[in-house]
């Protein structure tokens, strides 16, 4: 089985098609890629989108954003069909992940910086942005002490994953949005910790 459960709307509408055709193509010619190389070409990519902003090229940074979101998936997919999955794996492409998540905001808010100056509302976004989108990862972190993923239980799930936060920097970057950007991320985040906190503790009291 190559999907995950805990996938997001983004993962399962988009992301999954592009994903599980380069695995299938890298299985089916028996290539030794393996799962920790995939988990690092994501996150060469996703880092190399960070110039990009620093040049105002936003739109350039979004698409290889959007790309490491992408190949994301294909390490756990080789890790599931290979039956490779570790421990020091997980650990490994999760700690990645965070380095691309952080610097995909931190991208976007110098390139808003450079675009209209600091302000206020530039540093208050970027800074809920960024904490937002590590308090989701370490809500389903936490979360776990209750028998399992966060994401598969209650009624919260899917609006506020990796998959779409990267999705919506990807998309507000190619128009050079970058307030926008910061406040989707912002609020899809916060909503979903808040609700999915308070479900966490009603279901398991």
């Amino acid at each position: 089985m190559l999907r995950k459960t805990t996938d997001g709307w983004v993962s399962s509408l988009l992301n999954r098609r592009i994903s599980t055709r380069i695995t299938n193509f890298i299985l089916k010619r028996n290539w030794s890629v393996t799962p920790n190389q995939m988990s690092f070409v994501s996150f060469l990519i996703g880092m190399i989108a960070f110039p990009f902003y620093l040049v105002k090229m936003p739109w350039l940074a979004g698409i290889f954003i959007q790309i490491s979101s992408t190949l994301d998936g294909v390490d756990g997919e080789i890790a599931r069909a290979r039956n490779m999955s570790s421990n020091w794996g997980a650990f490994f492409d999760t700690m990645l992940d965070r380095f691309v998540d952080i610097f995909a905001v931190f991208g976007v808010s110098i390139y808003g910086y450079f675009e209209g100056g600091l302000s206020f509302p530039l540093l208050l976004w970027s800074i809920l942005a960024v904490s937002g989108s590590l308090m989701v990862s370490y809500l389903h972190s936490v979360g776990k002490v209750f028998g399992t993923h966060p994401a598969l239980v209650g009624k919260l799930s899917g609006f506020a994953s990796r998959d779409v936060r990267l999705f919506v920097i990807f998309v507000f970057s190619l128009f050079g949005m970058y307030l926008p950007a910061l406040v989707f991320v912002s609020v899809l985040s916060y909503v979903y910790i808040i609700g999915k906190f308070v479900e966490l503790l009603v279901l398991n009291r």
